[in-house]
Parts: structure tokens; C-alpha cells; sequence
């Protein structure tokens, strides 16, 4: 597999939300949520209309975009973000991850992974999720920005990134844990690693200054310089803009990279050059899915597998 593509996947899960809300079991911690304004009935058309315009924009772009319908019967308020209870890689492996917050549990789903068996290549699944009755949580590529280039997990410690779960991942699917504490002016932790940080091809988006111990700050950044990126260091304004929170595609015409309309305007000229040199820019309108305290990266869930031959991607 080409290196553009090993970390830039050309398809992409999305679950389409019909009763979403912020949830308040997740806002515990989660410092990123806010409340929505509205009543529950337009927030939840808001999120769906949202939903819908980025899908429409990111195929545009020639990514494959596989779409499920959450109907809002299981109460799932935060099924919009599927890129925590999942996550594929290439070598036909995919990972089922134990969640933190009990409404999150509900959100796996056999059709998922049904589909992706269908038309990629799965050789095994590892289930981790029955580490939940231990209490014991890493919820996916939330909790993991995981470089595919340089076999990397890059991983802010909290009580949904537990060090037990994730050397059991690394050890499974072949990565090097590279664990840090991460924390906003005030001490507050970050409660998922992809709001801190986004690992593209050339580049990386990190909010150096709220790493707290420096040396491991100097750590992430050398081990990132190691593998040839530029390292593009966000302010934690920017990284409450969820400038941190974007994922790099590839679309027919190239690299992309999907942030939210609000991380790009938080962007300085020169940081947007520097992206721009490796991958277009997409941004996606989604405000009041922000109100969940997730923003672009946390929508998408990057398919790294190997398409069946002769079948039908879309």
C-alpha cells in the first residue's frame, strides 16, 4: 500500500444521526461540550442537516463514504461519532473497542462490521469490548491518534485510554505506545487524544503547549519529526476551535484533509499553507455537532482495508 494512502484512506464509515443531542453522561469529562441552544426537536435537525450537507462534500471529493441510519431507538445521542467503538487497519484487521460512558456502549452495531466484511478484506476482529465489565475503557481512535506510516499510538492518558487496553491493542495490531498527559490552562484533562492532535501524511496538528510534561511534549514532537512530517503546532484556542480534531482522506483528485468550518477559521495563513503544500483543505459546517464536544475527525471512521475484488464500494 502506497504511503499517501496508508494514512489517508480513500473510504470512510459515517453514521447519520436522527435523534442527536449532547450528551449529558459524556459532559462529566468531556470540557469540550457546551450546551445547544434550541429545542430538542431542532437540534436534532440541526445535527441531521449538518450531517448530511458534510457527507455531500466529502464525496465530492471522491472519497467513498459508507453511510448507516441511526434512528434514535437505542438511545445512542452521540452514534455520530462511530470512530470510538471501531477502527480498521490495513492487513485486514479491524478493532471493537470497551467504552467508557454506558450510553456509548450501545452504539456498536453487527452491521457495521458485516458490511466491512463484505466488501473488504477482514481477516480477524479483535474484541476488546468485555473489558468494559472491568472497567476498563479505550475508545478507538478517539483515544488513539494512531500514525500507520510510522507504527505509532499516540495516547493521552485518561480514564478513557487505559494503559492495560491499550498495550493489549498495540501488542495485537503492531503499534509502539507513545503515552502523555494533556491539559488545558485551567488542569483540566483532555479527555480524548484526536482533540489534541491529527497525524497526516506530511504533517501533523498538535497543541504542544497543553502536553504537560516536556519531555515527553519533546518526545511526541521528535518521534513525529522522525517520520519526515512537519509538526504544526495549534494554540489551545485553536485546539478549542477543534482544530486538532481532522483527518486526512484521499479523494480522486488527492489528499485531502476534513476539519470543521470552525478549526479552519481558527487556522493562521501560514498553518494553512503548510497544509495546503500536502493535502486541500475541506472544511464542513457542523456547529451544533460541536456541541457534543467532537467535531469532523470524531464523524469519520477511516476504512484502512483492502476492497474486495469486484464488488461495488459506495
Amino acid at each position: 500500500m502506497i504511503r499517501n494512502v496508508l494514512q489517508a484512506p480513500t473510504s470512510v464509515v459515517m453514521i447519520r444521526p436522527h435523534a442527536f443531542r449532547p450528551n449529558a453522561e459524556t459532559a462529566r469529562d468531556n470540557a469540550f461540550q457546551t450546551d445547544a441552544p434550541g429545542t430538542a426537536q431542532d437540534i436534532a435537525a440541526q445535527a441531521l442537516a449538518e450531517f448530511d450537507a458534510s457527507v455531500d462534500l466529502i464525496r465530492q471529493h471522491g472519497v467513498t463514504v459508507h453511510v448507516f441510519d441511526d434512528d434514535g431507538s437505542r438511545d445512542t445521542p452521540d452514534s455520530v461519532f462511530p470512530n470510538n467503538w471501531f477502527s480498521t487497519h490495513p492487513g485486514g484487521l479491524v478493532g471493537i473497542y470497551p467504552m467508557h460512558a454506558t450510553s456509548r456502549r450501545r452504539e456498536r452495531r453487527s452491521d457495521v462490521i458485516d458490511m466491512l466484511k463484505s466488501h473488504y478484506r477482514v481477516e480477524t476482529v479483535h474484541d476488546f469490548s468485555g473489558l468494559e465489565a472491568d472497567g476498563l475503557a479505550l475508545e478507538g481512535t478517539g483515544a488513539m491518534v494512531l500514525d500507520h506510516i510510522g507504527r505509532m499510538a499516540f495516547t493521552v492518558t485518561s480514564n478513557r485510554a487505559d494503559p492495560i487496553v491499550l498495550e493489549r491493542f498495540c501488542t495485537y495490531f503492531g503499534y509502539e505506545p507513545i503515552a502523555f498527559a494533556a491539559a488545558d490552562a485551567a488542569g483540566t484533562a483532555v479527555y480524548h487524544t484526536n482533540v489534541l492532535m491529527c497525524i497526516a501524511t506530511d504533517f501533523a496538528l498538535v497543541g504542544l503547549s497543553m502536553i504537560t510534561d516536556p519531555t515527553r511534549r519533546d518526545v511526541v514532537v521528535q518521534r513525529l519529526q522522525d517520520t519526515g512530517r512537519d509538526v504544526i503546532d495549534l494554540s489551545e484556542a485553536q485546539i478549542g476551535a477543534f482544530a486538532g480534531n481532522a483527518i486526512e482522506l484521499t479523494g480522486t483528485a488527492g489528499r485531502v484533509l476534513v476539519l470543521s468550518r470552525t478549526a479552519y477559521d481558527s487556522l493562521t495563513p501560514a498553518q494553512r499553507d503548510i497544509i495546503s503544500a500536502s493535502a486541500a483543505l475541506v472544511p464542513i459546517t457542523v456547529p451544533t455537532i460541536e456541541h457534543a464536544g467532537g467535531s469532523a475527525r470524531c464523524m469519520i471512521a477511516g476504512v484502512h482495508l483492502t476492497p474486495r475484488p469486484n464488488r461495488s464500494i459506495g
